[in-house]
């Protein structure tokens, strides 16, 4: 799963800005799909609109411009109700600017840019009508946590560590905006369910109550690059100390005290997103937010509980491999209890997840055409966050490991997990859609259904590749196959039909192998982040029902490269927009998007 960010301005959590922390490389061929717009009226209309739009969104703090990119932010965006009030209005301006262009006359690549756009705009709007800023906290991650994420990254200039000091110095003013927005929420009682909010202070205390130089903010100045003079060092050490002292540690003691003060005591007690201020509206947005599909959580509900009886019976095809006697759950608890499925030591599942990774490569180029430039580095998770986090994170240049509580991390899941938070999922997806030149810059979005369906498909192209070696891998990947399906079941059932936290729970501990700290951290996930959950096994779907499309209509034509690198360089789509490239696709012969070399 792509890190979210429910602090940022951008309010979409299905729809997140990629490359702004680093700088892209280029591709060494433009694919012939990715042409300059032709000069026709349409082209220039909507040229118009989106450049004028990026420019402002720049401008706003919302995003980082070309010259700014891999360079760090010296502050941190407006987010308090007056700016997102203009932002909404602003955004409703260009939805009815894109309303008035006649979509059918662009040329075929600005149709794709039009759909993505327009997509794009109208998750923001919906964000915004709901005013989902007045929640920038969920049970997976807070505005808080997400401040701390330039502290984690390597700086390669003294300009860096100066922007990183102003940055420190503003804090204050943004988690005022922040803790503003969030008590306007709480009294009409548009907050996370009280439940989810358990312990989810803990990244605040561990800042607020440390010594400066213990805290994650202090992290850059541990290490700092020997071309800065020692005396510069020293200096900046100095100022940073300081400025930890008396900006952010100040400003996480006060978010502290109001969340346990206020915010967590008088959070709500019902889980249902239908049961927020108007719910059943809201809960349809974010439906339509990480499906981009029209689907509604009845139909999705039923999809669900179709596709878990398929996965079952696969299920117990592979327990029959590993030649275990008993029922399914039984199996589970044999997995769940024998030490034999688990590491001994974080670097021991660390090691066996770059091994797994290194599996990937010996293979790649005969599933793909394309092979991104950017590599990624394995890290584990970070203590602070680790004991609430998922099992793994990817996106461009690293993959997170949760190297806590070993006993729930369970080796014979490592691979599925693998293969979807590196390569070929997060890790090597988001870098190709980086590295494709010609594009706009609101195509560096990652739209939740398209990333998740890869990732999620790319564990399932692991049997292909002949990653799973053991029957009990093979398990591990239906089981996160059934784990993904499952969410369609529980996310419509605790957000459309009135699910308890303890049905949604026993849904997962029945149908999965998942451990229980996964299943109650998964959970509250879920509750606590309406519609998200929903991307994954949809967009799956979507793919996998494209490339069988593919492969009936082209027969001997058909080309897994040429496939997998027509879906990839597209970057993040709505699903309608991938059908419709597979389409052309197949009308084309099967051809690959990148020109041929010599």
């Amino acid at each position: 799963m792509m890190k979210p960010t429910v602090a940022g301005a951008l309010c979409a959590a299905g729809i997140l800005m990629l490359g702004q922390a680093g700088a892209v490389p280029a591709a060494p061929a433009a694919p012939a799909a990715l042409a300059a717009p032709r000069a026709g009226a349409p082209e220039a209309r909507f040229a118009a609109i989106h450049r004028a739009e990026w420019r402002w969104r720049v401008q706003q703090g919302l995003v980082r411009g070309e010259s700014e990119r891999g360079r760090v932010d010296p502050d941190f965006p407006r987010v308090d109700a007056a700016s997102q009030r203009t932002r909404l209005q602003h955004w409703q301006k260009v939805m009815g600017q894109l309303d008035g262009i006649d979509a059918a006359r662009l040329s075929a690549p600005e149709q794709v840019n039009y759909q993505v756009y327009r997509a794009q705009i109208a998750a923001f709007v919906e964000a915004l009508r709901f005013r989902e800023y007045e929640q920038p906290v969920n049970a997976d991650s807070a505005f808080w946590t997400d401040a701390a994420y330039d502290a984690r990254q390597p700086f390669a200039a003294i300009e860096d560590y100066r922007a990183y000091l102003t940055r420190l110095g503003r804090m204050p003013r943004y988690f005022a905006e922040q803790v503003g927005n969030m008590r306007a929420g709480l009294a009409r009682g548009f907050t996370p369910p009280r439940v989810t909010l358990q312990g989810r202070d803990a990244a605040l205390a561990s800042v607020a109550g440390a010594a400066p130089e213990d805290t994650v903010f202090y992290l850059p100045f541990k290490s700092m690059p020997a071309a800065i003079p020692a005396a510069e060092q020293a200096a900046l050490r100095a100022q940073a100390i300081a400025a930890i002292r008396e900006q952010v540690q100040p400003a996480h003691a006060a978010t502290l005290a109001f969340m346990r003060g206020q915010y967590i005591p008088g959070a709500r007690d019902t889980l249902a997103a239908e049961r927020l201020p108007d719910g059943r509206a809201y809960y349809q947005s974010k439906i339509a937010e990480f499906t981009t599909t029209g689907m509604t959580a009845e139909e999705i509900h039923r999809t669900g509980l179709a596709e878990m009886a398929k996965i079952r019976a696969e299920m117990l095809q592979a327990i029959a491999a590993t030649g275990f006697a008993g029922d399914l759950p039984a199996f589970l608890h044999f997995l769940r209890t024998d030490p034999q499925f688990y590491a001994r030591s974080a670097e021991e599942l660390l090691m066996r997840a770059a091994w797994i990774a290194k599996k990937f490569d010996a293979r790649a180029d005969q599933y793909f055409g394309y092979l991104p430039r950017r590599r990624f580095a394995i890290r584990p998770v970070p203590p602070d966050q680790a004991p609430y986090y998922t099992a793994g994170r990817g996106g461009p240049g690293v993959y997170l490991v949760n190297t806590y509580d070993l006993p729930s991390r369970a080796l014979y899941s490592l691979p599925a997990l693998t293969l979807h938070e590196s390569a070929p999922g997060h890790a090597f997806q988001m870098p190709v859609a980086l590295e494709q030149k010609g594009v706009p810059p609101f195509r560096r979005a990652y739209i939740s259904a398209y990333g998740e369906g890869w990732a999620l498909y790319a564990e399932r192209l692991g049997t292909e590749m002949g990653i799973y070696e053991t029957p009990y891998e093979v398990f591990g990947m239906l089981s996160y196959q059934a784990w993904r399906a499952a969410r369609l079941v529980v996310d419509t059932g605790i957000h459309a039909k009135g699910w308890s936290r303890a049905q949604a729970q026993a849904y997962l501990r029945e149908n999965t192998a998942l451990s229980e700290h996964e299943v109650t951290t998964e959970v509250d996930r879920y509750i606590s982040w309406p519609g998200q959950a929903l991307s994954y096994y949809l967009g799956q779907m979507a793919i996998m029902e494209a490339r069988a499309r593919a492969e009936q209509a082209l027969g001997a034509q058909f080309d897994i490269r040429a496939f997998h690198d027509t879906v990839l360089q597209l970057g993040s789509v709505p699903l309608p927009v991938l059908a419709g490239r597979i389409e052309r696709f197949i009308a084309e012969g099967g051809k690959s998007p990148y020109p041929k070399e010599g």
